[in-house]
């Protein structure tokens, strides 16, 4: 069920996001007086298609709902009817063909708008960006940061809520900033600004960047009782059930849930003697944590969360939202920053600066699509719309095939006065797909990479 609940919503995503798409360069296309033979969401096999009249646009769904296009009246690719050829696109003017290319793109970057502003009107409820204990030796210790400072600001922008300034942080770290001045107000009401400085290879990726900054969320010692337990873990094998309080693990015992967390994550695939009170009574049981590998090390994990009581949980959360004329500069704002950052992230990609281990390719989108979803409307709409940036910002790059090779193409003919010819065109095409394949076909390994960590 959870893999067909991921694929729906992965499903949902990829089909907003290219209608979208596909509608910038229909409806421009229509305005620019060009006849539009298809407009089709999917490739393959078509499943659904209506016209109304012969002579009008067909719109099709198709099989694979990884893509779509826009099928326009073109003398370069088959007969064009005498009466067409007013219509059709390559006897378009310069700026015409431009505009309905690039409509496709800012269509996008234009919905992320449309979603965040959505976001910021509806609000969200988050946890406070409060910092937890400080890690010595690690970035944020050298800037000052102390257990209890609240988060208020990174680099001038408002950090509402804890992943909102994580994702603030990490991001002028992948721009490449290398101070990065952080407001916050201390356990004594005191505001007080610090700078994090970053060094060279610190932003390499997420992993290197939160290891070495040491900002932790803060939380309550809390006591170690079992709260949740995943399906097919250590901890349901082992026979824990939600409500166990965990007295003593090998004869030691344990006062608190993160003292249980730690002795956990160092004994991997070790058998571990519980004694745990239920309802009551004691009972002895035996738990081994399975593994777990990342880049940088591997630990025990058995597969079970703490209870946290309610009052405690609120406590802890702050809710924002904004009125909708803040909401549209906020939301604008963002699909800046966000567009930015992927254009840098790009780039340091391509010149080795930043690991592309940061690439994401189709599997991993899908999964974080079923997460964001199952998390609410609010992360889903999120999602959608730092996706469609991306979408957005990769297809204007100078690329052919991409709708921003396109661009390039029509920038040459701007300049020398004719088109690039036809054949420089398909070579260029060929090598601009065969980039996207080599580039489609890492992103996959990756994925399948992480599936296995």
């Amino acid at each position: 069920m959870d893999f067909f609940y991921t694929v729906f919503h992965f499903i949902v995503a990829i089909g907003i996001l290219v209608s979208i798409h596909e509608f910038g360069h229909f409806w421009v296309a229509r305005k620019s007086g060009v006849k539009v033979l298809r407009f089709s969401i999917g490739f393959g096999k078509i499943i659904w298609s209506y016209q109304k009249t012969e002579d009008s646009t067909e719109y099709v769904l198709s099989a694979i709902p990884l893509g779509g296009y826009v099928k326009m009246v073109d003398e370069r690719e088959g007969n064009v009817t005498e009466e067409d050829l007013p219509y059709a696109f390559n006897r378009q003017s310069l700026l015409a063909r431009s505009a309905i290319v690039a409509a496709g793109p800012i269509f996008n970057l234009l919905l992320a708008v449309v979603l965040l502003w959505a976001v910021f009107i509806i609000g969200e409820t988050g946890m406070k960006p409060v910092v937890g204990k400080i890690e010595i030796d690690t970035l944020a210790d050298k800037a000052g940061f102390s257990e209890g400072d609240e988060i208020l600001q990174v680099n001038g922008q408002k950090a509402p809520t804890w992943s909102e300034s994580m994702n603030l942080l990490f991001s002028s770290a992948l721009q490449g900033e290398r101070i990065i001045t952080v407001l916050v107000n201390n356990s004594d009401n005191v505001t007080k600004t610090l700078l994090l400085k970053l060094a060279e290879g610190d932003a390499e990726s997420p992993d290197i960047l939160y290891k070495k900054l040491g900002l932790k969320p803060w939380s309550p010692v809390l006591k170690p009782i079992i709260g949740k337990i995943i399906d097919n873990s250590p901890a349901k094998t082992a026979g824990l059930l939600v409500g166990d309080l965990i007295l003593t693990a090998n004869s030691e015992v344990m006062n608190d849930w993160m003292q249980w967390v730690e002795f956990v994550k160092s004994r991997p695939e070790q058998s571990i003697k519980l004694m745990v009170e239920r309802e009551g009574v004691h009972l002895p049981l035996l738990i081994v944590p399975e593994t777990v590998e990342t880049d940088e090390m591997s630990y025990g994990r058995i597969g079970a969360g703490v209870k946290i009581p309610d009052e405690l949980i609120k406590s802890l959360q702050v809710s924002y939202s904004l009125a909708p004329v803040d909401a549209l500069f906020a939301a604008v704002d963002k699909t800046w920053f966000y567009s930015s950052t992927t254009v840098e992230m790009i780039f340091k990609m391509l010149s080795g600066t930043a690991s592309a281990k940061n690439l994401s390719g189709p599997i991993s989108i899908a999964k974080y699509a079923g997460q964001s979803a199952e998390l609410g409307i609010v992360p889903f709409l999120k999602f959608l719309a730092v996706v469609s940036i991306s979408l957005g910002v990769l297809n204007l790059l100078p690329v052919p095939v991409l709708d921003g090779g396109h661009l390039m193409f029509f920038f040459i003919e701007a300049i020398k006065g004719s088109p690039v010819s036809e054949t420089i065109q398909m070579y260029f095409q060929q090598l601009g797909m065969l980039m996207l394949m080599s580039l489609m076909f890492f992103a996959v390994f990756l994925d399948i990479t992480r599936l296995f960590q």
